[in-house]
């Protein structure tokens, strides 16, 4: 891996990247309001024929994929690329397995998402591979509240779950706690979510396998464009525009930086 030239594609100096609790901040929050999380390897263009070109977790196509080619992807692939980064700076950065809950609090798909632990003056959750809201800001273990920069507070409290240690919740402003997904602390490879990333990207029930999503954090909140909306949310306020099929190439280039199919 190219460190350097990662750090330039999320807008970080490599010469000011240092093994601190800023510098690991600073590298997330960049990560997510750059690299933008999206299925569109999966699904397609959605107003062609055809699928997408599919996922693999192959680290050498991963760096091409959202260094190279400057795309994104979803939590597999980002957060699958990102401990690599972590790695190559100096930090001490574990692979752990989570698994996002349904909305009745039940759990899916066994190892539904990818996520990272980093060691510094305590452990602490990393992860570039939410959608929305996103998470900005590295979290301590059983640490107390975080508020980012949108407003939305992040915390992670112990489980009462036999299956996790621990649950990471979130709270937008003026809202209630949402559970967002439980994790383990045990280390694992990057092979041991191929399983779970092959279905989550082939399945038909899967939720990436239908309509496509492209999300991107911003200073005050995050963006979100499906395949005929897009959303803003600033400062706890949502709003939403209609985007015709003759705009949606242009609005995904020039909200998310992405180009697909016929479109590149």
């Amino acid at each position: 891996m190219d460190a350097a030239r990662y750090l330039r594609r999320v807008g970080v100096d490599p010469e000011g990247v240092t093994t601190d609790l800023e510098s690991l901040h600073r590298l997330q929050r960049a990560h997510v309001e750059t690299v933008p999380f999206e299925n569109l390897s999966i699904v397609g263009d959605p107003f062609a024929e055809g699928r997408g070109e599919g996922v693999t977790l192959d680290p050498d196509a991963l760096y091409e994929k959202v260094v190279g080619r400057e795309r994104g992807g979803y939590c597999f692939e980002l957060n699958g690329l990102f401990h690599g980064l972590l790695r190559a700076v100096g930090f001490e950065a574990d692979r752990v397995a989570a698994c996002v809950l349904n909305e009745d609090g039940s759990v899916g798909t066994p190892a539904n998402h990818h996520t990272n632990i980093v060691d510094l003056d305590r452990r602490y959750v990393v992860d570039v591979g939410l959608a929305v809201p996103p998470l900005r800001r590295p979290l301590p273990l059983a640490g107390g509240v975080r508020t980012d920069r949108a407003g939305v507070d992040w915390r992670v409290v112990d489980s009462d779950r036999p299956d996790a240690g621990y649950l990471t919740q979130f709270r937008k402003p003026g809202g209630e706690w949402t559970d967002r997904y439980v994790l383990q602390e045990r280390p694992r490879e990057l092979s041991y979510f191929r399983a779970s990333c092959d279905y989550l990207s082939r399945a038909p029930e899967s939720p990436f396998t239908g309509d496509p999503v492209v999300t991107v954090g911003t200073g005050e909140g995050y963006k979100k464009l499906d395949h005929e909306t897009l959303t803003v949310y600033r400062e706890g306020t949502e709003t939403e525009r209609a985007v015709p099929e003759a705009e949606w190439h242009d609005t995904l280039a020039a909200e998310f930086g992405l180009r697909v199919n016929g479109a590149e």
